[in-house]
């Protein structure tokens, strides 16, 4: 994009345009849409909007939302400068956030409690993120076997359905153990239910708008936060190396049975699957949509099991590392070709005190206590950049690896 310019719109509600940027969803995300490879909430037309709004201007844009003033960063130049200014605060629109969305007080008040926590993500790569690939197979495994045991017919479901299910058992499982419930499949079912009807709000509930104002997602918000205390956690076995982590931590900073220690897991499930169920819904859709690619797809994923000396059927194991996974290009390619197409995340900084960006053309001066926002599906829309950006292109960015 070349040149700049400044333009407002005033909006009849404050809705949020963020998909909360932890490094925790990019991980977990990537993982489970690898794995689960051939098998949403639809994203907010608002953020859509956003996007076709912001590709009419240049690097710069101002949004108005009723008292918050935004302004969206729209030149790629410019990303590193904002991301390592010292005047632009992450953790000041966390802190409100999580407060507002999840309940969490204490981590705006206690640095050495998000300092210890922020430590934890170390645990998502290296050889602990190979653990939790290998988890990954084997409870997804395990979730096909069980239904195909006990089916005798198809049965038809509606796909995002699919999707979300086997997404949140799989990566709750994964993360949180298997829990020793006498019915474990009605707990899940039940948790997952309750859990999208949650996540079906959380645009509101970032918003100003009194969360009694939206019927009764506080009460599911209470229970949700229940399910994830100490207490019943500890119905769960086979717990993650980075939730045990995090639940040492907490211990640390919260009697055992504070409430608002549910409320640190809510959130840390909430990053793990709130963009791994719409990606996977979106890949799925494509892939079928272009039976070529998925045949492309197929012959990668053969060769790969060829390769190692591995069978596909029923009653053969299948195991891949989390290196032969990162070979599989074009799986790579589609998916991220999907995140382009599909996926409407901001990175959000605020001001902390007064601010001049430089840029080639023009200086933009930052108010202190508005806030910043980096956008970059309106790169991804952009047909200076992307030959047909509307359309999935199977393959399209494989000169990318």
């Amino acid at each position: 994009m070349s040149g700049s310019s400044a333009m407002s719109l005033l909006l009849p509600l404050p809705l949020p345009l963020l998909v909360f940027p932890l490094s925790l969803a990019v991980s977990l995300s990537m993982l489970v849409i690898k794995v689960f490879v051939i098998l949403i909430k639809i994203f907010s037309n608002f953020g859509y909007f956003v996007c076709l709004f912001c590709s009419q201007l240049r690097s710069y844009s101002h949004l108005f939302l009723l008292g918050k003033y935004i302004t969206f960063i729209l030149d790629p130049f410019q990303y590193q400068s904002v991301m390592k200014s010292h005047k632009l605060s992450f953790r000041i629109f966390t802190n409100k956030l999580l407060r507002k969305v999840f309940c969490i007080e204490k981590l705006a008040t206690n640095d050495d409690l998000n300092d210890d926590l922020h430590g934890c993500y170390h645990l998502l790569r290296g050889t602990s993120l190979d653990i939790l690939t290998e988890n990954m197979m084997q409870n997804l495994k395990q979730v096909f076997e069980l239904q195909l045991l006990k089916t005798t017919n198809w049965d038809t479901a509606n796909l995002l359905t699919f999707c979300s299910s086997v997404i949140f058992e799989v990566t709750f499982t994964t993360i949180y153990g298997k829990s020793l419930a006498g019915n474990r499949k009605k707990f899940i079912t039940e948790l997952r239910d309750d859990f999208l009807k949650f996540d079906d709000k959380f645009p509101y509930l970032i918003s100003d708008i009194p969360i009694e104002l939206l019927g009764n997602v506080k009460s599911i918000r209470k229970k949700l936060i229940t399910c994830l205390t100490s207490e019943h956690l500890a119905k769960t076995q086979e717990w993650s190396e980075v939730v045990q982590r995090r639940q040492d931590i907490l211990e640390k900073y919260y009697t055992l049975e504070d409430f608002e220690i549910g409320a640190h897991h809510l959130g840390f499930l909430w990053a793990s699957v709130t963009n791994t169920i719409p990606t996977t819904f979106w890949a799925v859709y494509y892939l079928l949509q272009h039976p070529e690619a998925m045949a492309v797809l197929r012959d990668e994923i053969d060769h790969l099991l060829q390769s190692t000396g591995q069978k596909k059927g029923s009653g053969f194991p299948i195991h891949l590392t989390r290196e032969q996974l990162d070979s599989l290009v074009y799986l790579e390619s589609t998916v991220l070709e999907v995140l382009r197409l599909c996926s409407f995340s901001s990175i959000i900084r605020f001001v902390q005190e007064d601010l001049t960006l430089h840029s080639e053309t023009q200086d933009y001066c930052l108010r202190k206590g508005d806030l910043v926002a980096i956008f970059p599906p309106a790169i991804h829309h952009d047909p200076e950049i992307f030959e047909a950006p509307e359309r999935f292109i199977a393959g399209s960015l494989l000169n990318h690896f």
